[in-house]
């Protein structure tokens, strides 16, 4: 089959590969009929994250048509079953599944050695990411192994494309449970850095839970658009002050919840001087990530306000104001996200008209075209927010 495999920093070729077979009687395989390039996948094309290997699979936002079904799995899933497969890989039978921590399933990913070396603790096995979180294929590919078929996946209906669904697996969810972390009341004003598609996602979650007003920040203009579209105010960093807009617009309060949907790659601007020191210690291996984000949002939050964080970070970051967050009594909440844990009600909204999630989608293209459009992606050219691979 052909896939989409990482060879090395900024190295995404379509390959062909061996398709993968039934390991496990829980497995199941899919014929991917739609994946998409994720925000995270960049950070591996960066080789911002360790612990991944040439020959690994990339990819963990897809969905497709059940082909062949494990004995375990066959009173779950049955051939011709139409999955979106979540990025998390989970039992659904461990402590954490029954609390429904389903990211940090305790049986899930295979590499548990390596990983509890490395966190503590192991998290749950991850599609197409490091080895960190089990080195599993992921599904920018012809087709894909589902570990744990019999709980890990969506079950979607015909009536909907797959462009309304695909990302429930990753992106609506991930959006979803960052401003539900958020605790938002009907006075919160939420401010969300980074517009694109978890951040686009963030905004209208925010929306539907009841925020008073939303604040959107970031600097591309095609994505501070979608995020005025759906009912955000916007702020261009690049041309205002995010401290003094955000005061104008809470009288001076700050917002009561922030969420940052950037992550460790933060804008690198002359005219914020922490990024550049955090770039340059970035090529000196003196930092792995860029914390301008988290910095910002910990300084502006109100007193008493809550910090949500889907953005991904992947190891150490410096000059952390962490007196700042204990005097100010701010709340964080963070983590990857446990995606089936929302699912159904989000399969619900879409069903109902609430959100058609396919608006953040720009590019449709092959799979073959996937290496160039990385690239693209990263760069954003042509106005690209979300791509959608068609294998």
């Amino acid at each position: 089959m052909r896939a989409l495999v990482w060879h090395g920093k900024e190295d995404i070729r379509c390959d062909r590969v061996s398709d993968p077979e039934i390991e496990d009687p829980r497995d199941a395989i899919i014929r991917v009929t739609s994946c998409a390039i994720c925000g995270s996948d960049l950070h591996l094309f960066h080789n911002f994250i360790p612990a991944m290997l040439p020959g690994d699979i990339v990819g963990h936002e897809m969905m497709g048509e059940v082909v062949e079904v494990g004995s375990a799995a066959k009173g779950k899933l049955k051939v011709g079953d139409r999955i979106v497969v979540p990025f998390t890989i989970f039992c659904g039978e461990c402590e954490q599944c029954k609390r429904q921590n389903f990211s940090v399933c305790e049986r899930s990913n295979r590499k548990k050695e390596l990983a509890d070396k490395v966190f503590g603790h192991a998290t749950a096995g991850l599609f197409g990411y490091t080895h960190l979180t089990g080195g599993y294929p992921g599904g920018q590919a012809e087709y894909l192994r589902v570990p744990f078929a019999d709980t890990t996946h969506i079950k979607v209906p015909d009536s909907l494309t797959d462009e309304q669904v695909l990302f429930l697996g990753d992106i609506f969810p991930t959006g979803w449970q960052a401003a539900v972390q958020c605790d938002i009341e009907p006075t919160d004003t939420v401010a969300i850095w980074g517009c694109g598609p978890v951040g686009q996602m963030a905004i209208r979650s925010a929306i539907l839970l009841g925020a008073k007003q939303v604040v959107a920040i970031d600097c591309i203009p095609e994505r501070l658009a979608m995020a005025e579209a759906g009912g955000a105010i916007t702020i261009n960093f690049k041309e205002d002050s995010v401290i003094g807009r955000l005061d104008d617009i809470t009288s001076g309060k700050g917002p009561e919840k922030c969420i940052d949907a950037v992550g460790m790659e933060a804008h690198v601007s002359i005219s914020q001087p922490d990024t550049l020191l955090d770039r340059a210690k970035q090529m000196v291996m003196l930092e792995s990530d860029r914390p301008h984000v988290l910095r910002e949002m910990i300084y502006v939050c109100r007193t008493a306000g809550a910090i949500s964080i889907p953005g991904v970070y992947g190891g150490l970051v410096d000059k952390f104001p962490m007196g700042l967050a204990m005097n100010k009594g701010l709340t964080f909440r963070m983590g990857q996200t446990h995606v089936n844990r929302w699912t159904d009600e989000l399969l619900r909204l879409i069903e109902e008209g609430k959100i058609d999630p396919s608006f953040v989608i720009t590019h449709t293209v092959g799979l073959e075209e996937g290496p160039e459009m990385y690239k693209v992606f990263r760069n954003k050219q042509d106005n690209c927010v979300k791509v959608v691979l068609k294998p």
